[in-house]
């Protein structure tokens, strides 16, 4: 053996010749855990604990260096240390390292003695035992090495402790006496070492030594932890003081191992990390784990791989039981199941005491002084198992339930989630067929996604595709896609997923019941308490409590704080049971206090957000449940946020249901958040849903606001041309009902959607209109808007001083009113007109509040705006590396807020950027790629700078072609009636 840890460190076969006190621990940290990377975080800890020097890694490297140049020293060419990016490890030959044969020698001795080949059992343990020279690294002080190193002597403790049962059983008892009183010597809290003491005096007919033992044991347990023997030592002692032990002799406490743990599956898939985690908890000396998680989510399979895999360190007994806590069965009392596990122990059924006290207690005197794996599955409650759980520290106890058993004092839980996407496949291929599955992957991940990745819905899908090797793959995706009810196809014999969730279901109280029931109506992902308050018109307490309740038996999942989801088959259980419990009118009902709540709660949080909206956005009937509405409107954006998708569907819904106005107006109430957060396709879906929903009402004011709401994601996505159109069509309506409030708004909004599509004047004429009746009528509110678009526009025409007579009068009407979006957008928009004005230092001071501001309000577009106007400003002050990073910024924004516009402006600007830094070909490529989406777009503006940009690209290596591309530019400048033209006139002239 080359090293040794098993006593103080040796490398080479002799005394430690690694004398550097980092270098020992180093090696000491990897000999513990051989074949393994150690961390480099716990390599830090381990050699300076809590105060590393900012230098640790590089002096930790430094270490490894001198290591390896010691075993080259030493001749040690088979021993490597392997680099990783998480840390480093020792690779070395079987037969190296003492502590491996030791393990294996024990391993070999526990197979030996379950043969019943006791003398070799024997044999191997004396071997495994003479390789110690002492406590475990004995001599390097560090913690982290202490704590792994105590775990190996313990390993040592117990080998012993096998030993000596072993060859007591040989009848060698008079040659364990002095071992024992050693040993006992030097562990006096250790039972079973001083209960081997005294049956190795019992045996030689040392009585009364042996009752001495017991009494010195007893004495120092009171004075040192303040208890009593454990109940093994204390029958014991009664047996040693009856003479028992004279006649039965000492080999008769010493039964034979019990097996009966179900076999554990050859399939097991995934959880490779749970059961690993699980395991080191084990050995680490947690002795109670509790395992809960949904139904069908593997929580017995897991239980049992767990118990195969630890089998070793509790040879005496495994045990397991199912507690019927959920199944078709009553669940077992604590009494009928301790008589069962008696008897998987072998105790002889007249043995087993009618009283439950006496049962119980034999029970745990039975299980004293084993080291047994019990598995206590399926639990209903923490009271079904509590009184089974042993007292001492030599059992393990895994216990599974679809319950958390919170009432439990002891034990560490684990809450099992559903497979991984890959994990789900893998145990589809294991169940129907690795390579049919391998031939189908895309069909393979919707079989496992429509299975939720469940682990028992998965074995079923796969034992249908199994029992039908006609079948393929996508048949039965396209099944579970079509069908209805899904859950009806799952299901396999007398297994059925819907079988397995029903007796959860049943577990739980009828108003948890009714909760879960309605809340397989919502249609989005996650809820809070408000939800099934307002769906079941519950006080939010009782809500809450309902959904407590639901999370314990796990059919509703906790996946944050205060947020809850249904597992996808779960939900669809819960649609099913609402289906056939609850009736038409019931359901109905539920559903339209769910979308009032919804309704009424994005319609007052809109009031904070939006400006300008028309009175009708918020004419609202009172709401069905305002303390719901009340408590969760001051979450403000941060709800709608949360709720987005939630919002979407259920406008969705509410088409589907029959609730055709609150459908319209969901899509109106929506739209700021929609819009500002750049989700253009819930904005299109949400409006289009409206739309039909208005038409079939013949509401036409509800038609024109819908039309009018389409044309804000047709205008974000650069369709003008459409955006134009469905405003034209508003602007008719508007007319035709004399709605002058609502025609001022469609104006302004037609107005800049000319402008923006190069028809300035056209703009500012429509804008100017619309600016008219918002003074005559006093909305101030819709004014600033007005203003802010009128601002834009004049800036992008080139009229400067008029740009900032407007910006100012606009940042009067919104601080007039207080609102921060239109005081934002003056501000940005008088920095834009002062920097084109020459006015830079001004300029970049009004950019920096006015980014603040856009900031604050979460207005992507309006922060892209303005990077990119900064970006321009440290361009031409000659900072282009400065003025990339910024126009990268402002694309990310643009990306954000969903603008195509936008997108096309900063890759243009980020263009010229890189080309003022001389990185010509990128430049080049950019202005490309911009130029070809542009024409695809019709954005004439920024073809225009992009014809732009490349003529300026090419006017060295090219100038024929930067001609033409300027030509074109100039072309399409005038086109759109901007001062932009003067520079590529410019350039065209030095062209020539």
């Amino acid at each position: 053996m080359r090293f040794g840890i098993l006593g103080p460190l040796r490398v080479g076969g002799g005394e430690a010749t690694v004398t550097a006190g980092r270098d020992r621990i180093v090696l000491a940290m990897f000999l513990l855990r051989p074949g393994l990377v150690v961390p480099t975080e716990d390599l830090i800890d381990a050699v300076w604990e809590d105060r590393p020097p900012a230098t640790a890694r590089t002096q930790l490297q430094i270490c490894v260096s001198r290591l390896r140049q010691r075993f080259a020293a030493l001749g040690l060419p088979t021993v490597t240390i392997v680099t990783d990016p998480a840390g480093y490890g020792i690779r070395i030959e079987p037969g190296d390292l003492d502590a491996e044969v030791f393990a294996n020698g024990v391993e070999a001795a526990r197979r030996n003695a379950e043969a019943g080949r006791l003398i070799e059992a024997r044999q191997n343990y004396r071997d495994a035992l003479a390789l110690w020279r002492g406590p475990v690294l004995a001599g390097i002080p560090a913690r982290s090495v202490r704590r792994r190193a105590q775990a190996l002597d313990e390993q040592r403790l117990a080998a012993l402790e096998d030993c000596v049962d072993i060859e007591l059983r040989l009848r060698r008892a008079p040659e364990l006496v002095d071992e024992l009183t050693e040993a006992v010597e030097r562990e006096p809290l250790r039972e079973r070492l001083r209960g081997q003491l005294m049956l190795a005096l019992s045996a030689v007919g040392r009585h009364a030594d042996a009752l001495a033992v017991y009494r010195e044991g007893r004495r120092i347990y009171a004075e040192e932890l303040g208890i009593e023997p454990g109940a093994a030592l204390q029958e014991l002692h009664q047996r040693i003081l009856a003479g028992d032990l004279a006649l039965s002799g000492p080999e008769s406490r010493v039964a034979a191992p019990v097996r009966a743990l179900p076999r554990a599956i050859s399939d097991f898939t995934g959880r490779q990390q749970t059961v690993a985690r699980l395991v080191r908890e084990v050995e680490e000396g947690s002795r109670v784990q509790l395992v809960d998680g949904m139904a069908g989510s593997g929580k017995t399979t897991l239980a049992v791989q767990v118990a195969t895999a630890v089998a070793g360190r509790f040879p005496d007994a495994q045990l397991f039981i199912d507690l019927h806590g959920h199944s078709d069965r009553s669940p077992l009392s604590t009494t009928v199941a301790a008589a069962t596990l008696l008897r998987q122990l072998g105790v002889p059924a007249e043995r087993v005491p009618a009283d439950p006290t006496d049962r119980l207690a034999m029970w745990r005197s039975e299980l004293a002084g084993r080291r047994a794996v019990v598995v206590l599955d399926n639990a209903a409650d923490a009271g079904q198992v509590a009184p089974l759980l042993p007292n001492g520290p030599d059992c393990l106890i895994l216990i599974t339930s679809r319950r958390r058993l919170i009432g439990l004092d002891s034990g560490r839980p684990s809450s099992l989630p559903v497979l991984d996407a890959d994990e789900a496949v893998e145990l589809l291929a294991r169940v129907a067929g690795a390579e049919r599955v391998a031939a189908e992957p895309e069909a393979a991940m919707e079989v496992a996604r429509r299975c939720g990745h469940l682990p028992l819905a998965l074995r079923l899908a796969g034992a249908r595709l199994a029992h039908r090797p006609r079948w393929r793959v996508a048949d039965l995706a396209e099944r579970l896609a079509g069908a209805s009810d899904p859950l009806a196809e799952l299901v396999a014999g007398e297994r059925s997923v819907a079988g397995a969730f029903a007796l959860s279901y049943e577990q739980v109280s009828p108003l948890a019941q009714r909760v879960f029931r309605l809340l397989g109506l919502h249609p989005g992902q996650c809820v809070d308490n408000r939800v099934p308050a307002a769906l079941a018109d519950l006080l939010l307490p009782q809500a809450q409590d309902a959904l407590d309740e639901l999370v314990d038996a796990h059919l509703v999942e906790e996946v944050e704080p205060g947020r809850y989801q249904l597992h996808d088959l779960i939900r669809e259980y819960a649609r099913t049971l609402g289906a056939g419990r609850e009736t038409a009118d019931e359901r109905r009902a539920a559903v339209g206090r769910l979308i009032d709540f919804h309704l009424q709660v994005t319609a007052s949080i809109g009031r904070s957000l939006e400006t300008g909206a028309e009175p009708s956005l918020f004419d609202l009937p009172e709401p069905a449940r305002p303390d719901l509405v009340a408590a969760t409107v001051g979450l403000g954006r941060a709800w709608l946020e949360e709720n987005r998708s939630t919002l979407t569907a259920l406008v969705r819904l509410a088409e589907n249901e029959g609730f055709l106005r609150q459908s319209w107006q969901f899509a109106r109430v929506a739209w700021v958040s929609n819009f500002y957060g750049g989700r253009l396709d819930d904005l299109i879906e949400t409006h289009q849903i409206g739309l039909r929903a208005a038409e079939r009402l013949g509401d036409e004011e509800a038609v024109a606001t819908m039309l009018n709401y389409l044309a804000s994601a047709d205008y974000r996505r650069a369709r003008f041309a459409e955006a134009i159109r469905r405003l034209e069509a508003v602007v008719g309506i508007y007319r035709r009902l004399d709605r002058p409030g609502e025609l001022r708004k469609v104006l302004g909004n037609l107005g800049t959607a000319y402008a923006v599509d190069g028809q300035h004047q056209r703009g500012i004429e429509l804008l100017t209109e619309s600016a008219a009746i918002a003074r005559r009528s006093g909305e101030s509110s819709w004014l600033s808007n007005l203003l802010n678009n009128l601002s834009f526009t004049l800036i992008s025409h080139g009229r400067y001083d008029e740009a900032v007579r407007m910006c100012r009068n606009q940042m009067a009407v919104a601080r007039q009113a207080g609102d921060l979006r239109q005081l934002g957008n003056s501000i940005g928009h008088l920095s834009m007109a002062r920097h084109r004005r020459g006015e830079h230092g001004p300029a970049r001071r009004l950019l920096r509040v006015g980014l603040r501001l856009k900031r604050r309000v979460g207005n992507r577009y309006g922060e892209g705006e303005l990077l990119n106007e900064l970006g321009m400003m440290e361009r031409e002050e000659g900072r282009p590396e400065l003025a990339a990073s910024l126009h990268r910024d402002a694309l990310v924004a643009m990306i954000d807020a969903g603008d195509l516009v936008g997108q096309c402006a900063s890759r243009n600007l980020l263009a010229r950027a890189i080309f003022d830094q001389g990185d010509v070909a990128s430049a080049l490529d950019l202005h490309r790629r911009v130029l070809a989406d542009a024409e695809r777009l019709g954005l004439r503006y920024e073809q225009a700078r992009a014809l732009d940009g490349l003529a300026r690209c090419l006017r060295h290596d090219d100038p024929d072609q930067a001609r033409r591309y300027a030509g074109r530019a100039l072309a399409l400048f005038r086109q759109v009636e901007t001062p932009d033209q003067r520079d590529t006139e410019k350039l065209l002239v030095e062209l020539g």
